[in-house]
């Protein structure tokens, strides 16, 4: 049974450090522990896949969708046909400003509660039974960044002061898609939405 990992964000450099792009950030730290490289345009992402066996049970593809932000259901879309994938074999990882920094929530399904990008997959699938990872990004402390223009704030990198926590929240992210992928997302929930 083959997963796909949709880790949502923006192509380009002047996006790569954004708090917008943490669900890009999750799937290149996969992709390292796997020694995998996302170098495969399909579906308008760059992707890489698994052998049998290599993380978990199955294949695996890893995606960066390559449309911008709001535009990532048709990677998504486009995997799940190709792969012949349920939607609830697609995790789909993103930043989310009403969770502070450093924050892990997975749930199962559920509304996109005002993230476009999600909300554009959840479109293209036509289903909200798709289970997804949100990454906190608001200022440590806080559930929302306080006063600011939320695509400005998204659109920022992080502070000097929250790299480290940002950093350390991708990796724990991808220790939790590797306890949803072995394990289910039961486990996974259990141990990660703290």
């Amino acid at each position: 049974m083959a997963r796909l990992i949709l880790g949502l964000g923006n192509p380009g450099e002047e996006y790569r450090d954004t708090r917008h792009n943490v669900g890009f950030r999750v799937v290149e730290e996969l992709a390292r522990r796997w020694q995998l490289v996302l170098d495969r345009l399909e579906c308008n992402a760059l992707a890489a896949q698994t052998g049998s066996g290599e993380g978990a049970e199955g294949d695996i593809l890893l995606a960066k969708p390559q449309t911008y932000m709001n535009r990532s259901g048709h990677a998504a879309h486009c995997f799940v046909e190709r792969y012949e994938l349920d939607p609830t074999n697609v995790l789909v990882i993103y930043d989310e400003v009403n969770l502070p920094l450093g924050k892990l929530r997975l749930r199962r399904a559920g509304s996109p509660a005002g993230h476009r990008g999600l909300e554009n997959v959840l479109e293209s699938l036509r289903t909200a039974e798709v289970p997804r990872l949100r990454l906190g990004v608001a200022p440590p402390g806080e559930t929302r960044p306080p006063g600011e223009d939320l695509a400005d704030f998204v659109l920022s990198p992080f502070d000097e002061g929250e790299r480290e926590e940002a950093e350390a929240m991708v990796r724990r992210a991808a220790d939790a898609v590797e306890v949803w992928l072995r394990e289910g997302a039961e486990a996974a929930m259990m141990k990660f939405n703290g």
